[in-house]
């Protein structure tokens, strides 16, 4: 498929989400329309391996199995052995996404059926390795909400509507070298994000500052044991890193938000990580971490930007925050996910995370934080400075601070401004490719650049009392063109006699009209 195509393939997707939104915001409707891509996903997933691998020598389609007979009942059952194996989870033939859909206009139990379909699949992987990964996994989809229409049959209608649209729509599964559904999940995911606002910042962090992310961590590795994200959100920006390597053996991840948190996993499933291969919790981070016991090759993060925490003083007995002696203030958490990550990272692993800039020179407990972690433990790499109004939700600058326990280069400090280094767009900004490669090409290279980047010591660093702020390491003032008085007298003293000049004109004219010159009189 080429990107043509693909665009063409997302234009589509996006309208026929527009189609349900009709006055819901777009984080309400996001859930609808992910949701309904989701069935048809799982739907065409199971057909495709239970046709391939399951039913070819019988010469069975598994759509035509009449589940009402004997014989359909035994294939289902081993059929339903197989795929819960496999995939995880078991939907039977009356249950596919193409049959529901196909008769979805003349169903006036539509709702009532879907509902016990999505219902089903979670029931399929009770008692299961793959519980966990399904559970209420639809719970967010309410489809007797009354935004979807006032009355049943009204639901019903759009419903029906919505489903035949996403039939018409070839995924192409059975193609293993292109991921299109993957493709097409994360634009829609990227455009509700841009029309959500605020919001926006609780599931989405924007592709160019993932992709930055995910090439530090993965910077001179092919594959990678684990990475996690402790702010996971709608999970992309932990798919984005396997992009990066060969192979990712595990994917772990923490979401407090329960939409966003079922998102996180329908992406996983939906971009083919085996259930066995991710492991992503509901919870809060800093007061009740899942993976308190791991530790992690890569870890990317987009934390929320200087959100509340508890701060509670039992929190300095817990093994993350302990060694510092101090806690990060409740109005301000961005250090408390710093330590929890940096408690997190393995010995061999690297970590990057996007900050306000205040964590680069606020004082007080922050400023003792940021001092142990570069003066005792000297683990941070590199600071890099980002363009404004790059994220949804926010205007302000932002930074990637990149964290290593054994760093090659233990001497210095790298910083990189690329601030000024990006696309204006109309309501956002952009880094372009070359903004992106020119990054990760000096963060790898290491060097200083005039006006961009400076690798600086860690004796300067010290000499700045541990602030980072970074026009204090690289100077981006550019000096202005000298000015001559003479010249600019000069051409005072023109502009002068020529006004005069005017005047005189003017007061002519007025005289000869008979009315007031509105310079008085000029001689």
């Amino acid at each position: 498929m080429s990107e043509d195509q693909k665009k063409q393939l997302q234009t589509q997707l996006w309208k026929i989400a527009n189609e349900l939104r009709g006055k819901m915001d777009a984080d309400e409707f996001r859930d609808y329309i992910l949701g309904f891509i989701f069935y048809k996903y799982l739907s065409e997933k199971i057909e495709l391996y239970a046709n391939k691998e399951l039913l070819a020598n019988d010469g069975i389609k598994y759509a035509d199995i009449d589940e009402s007979t004997d014989q359909g009942a035994e294939i289902l059952g081993a059929v339903k052995i197989a795929a819960i194996d496999k995939l995880g989870y078991f939907l039977k033939p009356s249950e596919l996404f193409h049959h529901v859909a196909a008769h979805g206009n003349l169903n006036d139990n539509l709702i009532e059926q879907l509902e016990k379909t999505l219902g089903d699949i979670e029931s399929s992987t009770m008692g299961q390795d793959s519980e966990d990964d399904f559970d209420k996994l639809f719970s967010e989809l309410d489809l007797n909400a009354s935004r979807l229409g006032k009355t049943v049959s009204q639901r019903n209608d759009l419903i029906a509507k919505v489903l035949v649209h996403l039939d018409k729509i070839d995924f192409q599964l059975e193609n293993s070298q292109i991921d299109i559904l993957g493709d097409a999940y994360e634009y829609l995911i990227s455009q509700f994000a841009s029309g959500a606002g605020k919001k926006a910042g609780e599931f989405y962090t924007p592709q160019e500052v993932s992709t930055i992310l995910a090439r530090v961590v993965t910077n001179g590795k092919k594959q990678l044991k684990s990475v996690y994200d402790p702010t996971c959100g709608s999970g992309s920006l932990l798919l984005r890193v396997a992009k990066y390597v060969q192979d990712v053996d595990h994917f772990y991840g923490q979401e407090l938000n329960n939409t966003t948190y079922n998102l996180a996993r329908m992406n996983m499933i939906l971009h083919d990580v085996h259930f066995a291969n991710f492991d992503i919790k509901q919870e809060d981070t800093l007061e009740n971490p899942q993976h308190a016991e791991l530790r992690f090759e890569a870890i990317v993060a987009n934390p929320p930007f200087s959100a509340n925490w508890s701060a509670n003083p039992i929190h300095l007995s817990d093994d993350r925050f302990s060694q510092y002696g101090k806690l990060a203030p409740s109005s301000k958490a961005d250090y408390a996910f710093i330590q929890h990550m940096v408690y997190q990272l393995d010995d061999n692993g690297t970590m990057a995370v996007v900050m306000p800039h205040g964590v680069l020179f606020r004082g007080a407990a922050e400023g003792h934080i940021r001092q142990y972690l570069i003066k005792e433990k000297n683990y941070l790499d590199a600071v890099i400075g980002l363009p404004a109004n790059l994220f949804f939700g926010t205007s302000i600058p932002a930074c990637i601070l990149v964290f290593k326990k054994c760093r090659t280069n233990p001497n210095d400090i790298l910083f990189i401004d690329s601030s000024q280094h990006f696309e204006k767009g109309k309501n956002q900004n952009r880094l372009r490719p070359s903004d992106i490669d020119k990054i990760i090409e000096t963060y790898s290279r290491r060097k200083s650049e005039d006006k961009y980047s400076y690798v600086a010591p860690l004796s300067e660093v010290k000499e700045n009392d541990y602030n980072l702020n970074i026009p204090r390491y690289v100077d981006t003032f550019e000096e202005e063109e000298e000015i001559d008085l003479d010249k600019v007298v000069a051409e005072i003293r023109k502009i002068d006699k020529e006004s005069v000049g005017i005047d005189q004109k003017i007061a002519k004219y007025t005289k000869e009209l008979g009315i007031n010159s509105p310079f008085g009189e000029i001689k």
